[in-house]
């Protein structure tokens, strides 16, 4: 005798039920998408089960998409009479959800899931239809079949204001990623977040390619995954700068010290690739195409350096260079949300923010539009002087997170990639002030220089 077809998400395995569920949380257009065709009794394991039937059980009493933060609640009055062991098993998959709100390979889940349901869905409905034709009652066969159909199609239309509610009151997980600096992660809440796009602007050899150096660094030795591409530079000079940022060896002395160095870095627990391209050779979807190709050997993007965006191609040629960088790093802040981590990329200045002592928003070379796309923005400033004396001041240009319009001191040695920022900001009238100082005693030295001149030519 036949035995009939065990209905459930068994042949997929607890890790994909555990992401199902998951997804059922953290999206509602899903979850009521799903919701029409789903039987919380697919869930092979008790846990899950209950677990969603609190969430569908919510939704039908209050109209309203839970929370995170509510789930919590509802596992503590809604499951009081529920197996120990089941309790506890909701509340650290809830934990868990917490700490990892991620989902790999979330499109597959969704059509897979959603597929698999609507399947079922349909099979009843021609279960009823076989009965319905020995009476044959072809408008309910009709009714029936096409009524199925419909279920489980899309439905999301956008924000729901009143249905998702407890979506606008959810604290958002940004995950930042420290800078190194303790002021600018204070002004950031933390650091550059996921999903987030960073701007550093400088003139040419004012040091971009080292801050990028710094903050890849800081994120590698905290056991962060960095993904560094150089459109500039070498793969191997790169590598050697993070070398020096991070132990402190002076560039020119890296060989002399190669034993040293290798036993510094080796125990990093952080992983680095640099991926080099030549300049203008690429658009972002080779970008896209690495990142695909560095996941299937395992290695997911903590954070994503580009050095950088302007020596990017576009996709599409717009025929003008400001909309053409403009497009870059829109596409550049799409690669970060799809890979839920943060991008910094720097930017070059035009001629009026080389031997600048402070470049500001006016400074940025060709397209002003790519601000409007940034989250965080700050400016590196360097006179010949400051060059010279290991300084020059950082101008928080745009900040999503908090206050911009300051500016920093910074001690800045690219001789072994050593960039600290001091905490307080300084007057910007201030600097205004020694730049026109500066500018008299130039014209001052000038006139001197021509009135010797003139008197040898007497």
């Amino acid at each position: 005798m036949r035995t009939s077809e065990k209905v459930d998400f068994s042949k997929f395995g607890n890790m994909f039920q555990e992401n199902l569920a998951k997804l059922i949380l953290m999206d509602r257009a899903y979850s009521d998408q799903i919701g029409e065709v789903l039987e919380t009794e697919y869930f092979e394991t008790k846990y899950l089960k209950r677990f969603t039937n609190l969430i569908y059980q919510y939704k039908e009493k209050y109209e309203v998409h839970p929370s995170m933060n509510l789930m919590a609640s509802l596992i503590n009055t809604e499951m009081d009479k529920e197996d120990d062991l089941v309790i506890k098993q909701v509340r650290d998959f809830l934990i868990r959800i917490h700490s990892d709100p991620a989902v790999q390979g979330e499109e597959y889940i969704k059509d897979t899931a959603l597929d698999f349901c609507k399947k079922q869905k349909l099979k009843e409905a021609i279960v009823k239809s076989v009965r319905l034709l020995e009476k044959s009652s072809f408008d309910e066969i009709s009714d029936l079949i096409n009524e199925a159909l419909k279920l489980g199609q899309s439905n999301d239309f956008g924000y729901h204001y009143l249905k998702d509610f407890e979506k606008r009151f959810e604290i958002k997980i940004r995950s930042p990623l420290t800078t190194g600096w303790k002021t600018f992660d204070d002004l950031m809440q933390g650091g550059l977040g996921a999903g987030e796009l960073g701007v550093a602007m400088a003139g040419t050899g004012a040091g971009k390619s080292h801050i990028l150096a710094h903050l890849g660094a800081q994120a590698l030795k905290n056991e962060k995954t960095v993904v560094h591409y150089t459109l500039e530079l070498s793969e191997t000079v790169v590598a050697r700068r993070y070398d020096s940022c991070i132990t402190g060896v002076k560039l020119k002395d890296l060989n002399v010290f190669k034993d040293n160095i290798l036993e510094k870095v080796k125990d990093i627990k952080g992983t680095l690739i640099v991926k080099e391209y030549p300049t203008k050779s690429i658009t972002t979807t080779a970008i896209k195409n690495h990142l695909s190709k560095l996941k299937m050997r395992g290695i997911e993007p903590d954070i994503i350096i580009v050095d950088y965006a302007d020596l990017i191609s576009p996709k599409k040629s717009y025929g003008e260079k400001r909309h053409d960088l403009e497009s870059i790093y829109e596409e550049l802040r799409g690669i970060a949300q799809e890979n839920s981590c943060p991008i910094w990329t720097v930017s070059q200045t035009n001629r009026t923010g080389y031997n600048a002592e402070l470049v500001t928003m006016e400074s940025i070379s060709e397209a002003f539009s790519k601000c409007f796309v940034a989250d965080f923005i700050f400016t590196l400033s360097r006179t010949t002087e400051d060059k010279n004396n290991n300084t020059g001041r950082f101008f928080v240009a745009k900040n999503r997170f908090g206050p911009d319009g300051l500016i920093y001191p910074v001690k800045m040695d690219t001789s072994n990639v050593k960039i600290s920022v001091e905490e307080n900001s300084i007057d910007p009238s201030a600097v205004g002030k020694n730049a026109a100082k500066e500018q008299k005693d130039m014209l001052r030295q000038k006139y001197k220089e021509l009135k010797q001149e003139m008197k040898g030519d007497k």
